[in-house]
């Protein structure tokens, strides 16, 4: 049952229990206009920002290989093939943390953050229409018009290179932007896909089957990734085409976080505005072209003039010569998945003590932070263009901080994937050292394989305060 699986990958995903929790210095990647206090941080390379994210919106393993008693082909025609449907998605991501560091200027109210990290990510749709030929064939759907632009998927592994400036502008507004060189390593999509396939009563034969096809598979870097497979020198190839070896392109991250009062709060951000130019290791594929065919046709006494002619050979030739699958090796533009966050915020409680030494010389500057609530309730918005259109997370969230020691974030997320999620992060700061931890879709631990999302973080940072 390959065919069930060959869309499982790993996409951009919402990262809500990070984002506006700026006790941790990765808050900065989702939102570069975030508020910061640090003098500076730097992270521990490979463990300072850890994340995995994978969604399913149509079947769980759970619905598929749990021991019920049923039988496993009805399973899969009830629940996939009958219970999916065209917008049904897998997707997830995963994202390791190279380099990270930032650090304050001269000037009290600029901070600057820096680093790399490599990124994988794929989404596949669910190619209903595919997966009905395949499984029940054409015999039953006479009339049918199995949609062809049911194929959407797509997918890259890259090294990102960023840097970013994060500047008070006045006591109420924070802004912040990162500019990114994004180096591909692989890269994958098939999503512009049109035509269809019918199959209906023929004049000549018993059946007529048409094709209307205009689709189009586009990769780079996947052969050599697999000449390096065969050659067993798949990290170096990886590690070359990461830094600056393999296509390149440009993006950029915007920020914002504006106090609407001294405990209202408004954030806001656009993340990865940006493309890939793909010019080296390139290899398209189409298919274009419409044909119809009533199958074999063998006209008698004229078939036994000939009696080895292969009449289904030349039907496949006829075919191949009406409906062209060509390959190229054309450059292509790719663009990134651009995601965009939004929260309002509601601060109360005691106020924390600041983390910075008071200095109460003549050229004291006010914390760039500004007042530490101990409280903060609010919602996010968070939305990222896919291949079938924006998609679309709501989040409730409580943010509660523990003097300078611990810092509690708690979400109930909607989505498409869960009604129910419910996640939890905890960012602990013992000294110079911050370590934190956030999960998401909690109750799902409870039975992962019959879990439609999970999503976890982690990091180790080394931070500074100092004095203002």
């Amino acid at each position: 049952m390959s065919i069930l699986w060959v869309c499982v990958g790993a996409y951009a995903q919402n990262k809500q229990l990070l984002y506006d929790f700026t006790e941790i210095p990765q808050s900065l990647m989702v939102n570069p206009g975030a508020k910061t206090d640090f003098k500076w941080y730097t992270g521990v390379p490979m463990l300072s920002g850890v994340s995995f994210q994978a969604g399913s919106s149509g079947i769980s393993v759970n619905d598929l290989f749990a021991n019920d008693g049923l039988d496993f082909n009805d399973k899969v025609r009830d629940r996939a093939i009958s219970g999916m449907t065209s917008r049904d998605e897998l997707s997830g991501t995963y994202q390791i943390e190279l380099l990270n560091g930032g650090f304050r200027g001269r000037d009290s109210d600029v901070f600057y953050s820096f680093g790399i990290y490599n990124e994988g990510d794929a989404i596949g749709y669910w190619f209903q229409d595919y997966a009905i030929l395949a499984f029940e064939g054409n015999a039953d759907h006479l009339s049918k018009r199995f949609d062809l632009g049911d194929l959407k998927t797509r997918g890259a592994m890259l090294n990102v290179f960023h840097f970013g400036v994060n500047k008070k502008l006045s006591d109420q507004l924070t802004f912040g932007v990162r500019g990114k060189i994004y180096s591909s390593i692989f890269d994958f999509n098939s999503s512009r896909n049109k035509g269809y396939f019918v199959t209906s009563e023929g004049q000549n034969n018993l059946l007529r089957n048409t094709i209307n096809a205009d689709m189009e598979w586009r990769t780079s870097g996947i052969r050599a990734i697999r000449d390096a497979e065969k050659e067993e020198t798949l990290p170096n190839t990886i590690l070359k085409r990461g830094f600056f070896g393999g296509n390149l392109g440009l993006g950029v991250d915007l920020g914002f976080t504006y106090n609407l009062t001294e405990q209202t709060v408004i954030s806001g951000s656009l993340l990865d505005l940006g493309f890939i130019y793909h010019a080296n290791d390139i290899k398209t594929y189409t298919l274009n072209g419409n044909a119809i065919t009533e199958g074999v046709t063998a006209i008698l006494p004229d078939a036994l003039v000939d009696p080895d002619k292969d009449f289904w050979q030349d039907l496949v030739d006829e075919i191949e010569t009406i409906v062209l699958f060509e390959s190229n090796t054309k450059n292509y533009l790719s663009f990134r998945p651009t995601k965009l966050y939004a929260s309002l915020r509601y601060n109360f409680g005691r106020q924390a003590q600041r983390r910075a030494d008071c200095d109460c010389g003549p050229n004291a500057t006010q914390s760039n932070r500004g007042s530490k609530y101990a409280n903060g309730l609010g919602g996010q918005i968070y939305m990222i263009n896919r291949p079938r259109g924006p998609q679309a997370a709501l989040t409730a969230f409580y943010h509660r901080r523990f003097g300078n020691f611990m810092a509690v974030k708690t979400t109930y997320t909607i989505d498409k994937f869960s009604y129910t999620n419910i996640g939890l992060g905890i960012s602990i700061q013992a000294g110079l050292v911050n370590l934190y931890l956030l999960a998401d879709n909690l109750l799902a631990y409870q039975n992962l394989a019959d879990s439609h999302y999970t999503s976890f973080q982690f990091g180790l940072n080394i931070i500074s305060w100092g004095k203002k």
